[in-house]
C-alpha cells in the first residue's frame, strides 16, 4: 500500500511539474520572437515526453498489479524464501538459488505467464531491474494473449 501511495504522490508531483514547464513554454511562444518561439517549442517537448513516459509506466504497473492480484487469488504468488542479512538485505546467494529455480520453471513452461511473473520477481530480488521489467512485460503479453516482443 505504501508503494502505491508513493507512486501516486510522485506522479502528482510530476504532473504539476509538467504543467509548470508547459506553461513556461507557452509563455515563451507567446512572446513572439524567433528565439523565444524556438525555445518555447523545445520546452514544450519535455512535458510531452514526460507525460508519455508516465502514462506508459502507469499502464505497466497497473497491468503487473492486476497479474499479481490474479496470481494471489490462485494461490500462486511466489513465497518469500529468501535469506536476509542482519541488516535486512536479501542474501545474494539465496537470491541466485531462487532465481535458478524460477529460470528452470520458466524454461520448462515458456508460454505460462505465471512462470514469467515469478521469474520477474526473482530478477527483481537479484537486483536486475532491466531483466525484471522485460520478464514482467513478457508475462503481461502472454496473459493478454499477445505474442511477446522478441519472438
Amino acid at each position: 500500500m505504501r508503494a502505491k501511495v508513493t507512486y501516486v504522490i510522485t506522479a502528482a508531483v510530476l504532473v504539476v511539474y509538467f504543467v509548470l514547464v508547459g506553461s513556461r513554454g507557452v509563455m515563451l511562444i507567446q512572446h513572439g520572437t524567433a528565439l523565444t518561439v524556438t525555445f518555447g517549442g523545445a520546452v514544450l517537448i519535455l512535458p510531452v515526453i514526460g507525460v508519455w513516459f508516465l502514462w506508459k509506466n502507469t499502464r505497466f504497473v497497473t497491468k503487473a498489479n492486476r497479474l499479481a492480484a490474479e496470481l494471489e487469488a490462485e494461490g500462486g504468488l511466489p513465497v518469500d524464501e529468501l535469506k536476509r542479512t542482519p541488516g535486512g538485505r536479501i542474501d545474494r546467494d539465496s537470491a541466485d538459488a531462487v532465481f535458478a529455480k524460477r529460470r528452470e520453471e520458466t524454461e520448462d513452461t515458456p508460454d505460462d505467464w505465471r512462470c514469467w511473473f515469478r521469474l520477474a520477481v526473482a530478477y527483481h530480488d537479484a537486483r536486475d531491474t532491466p531483466r525484471a521489467r522485460k520478464a514482467m512485460q513478457r508475462a503481461i503479453a502472454l496473459h493478454e494473449g499477445r505474442q511477446p516482443v522478441g519472438n
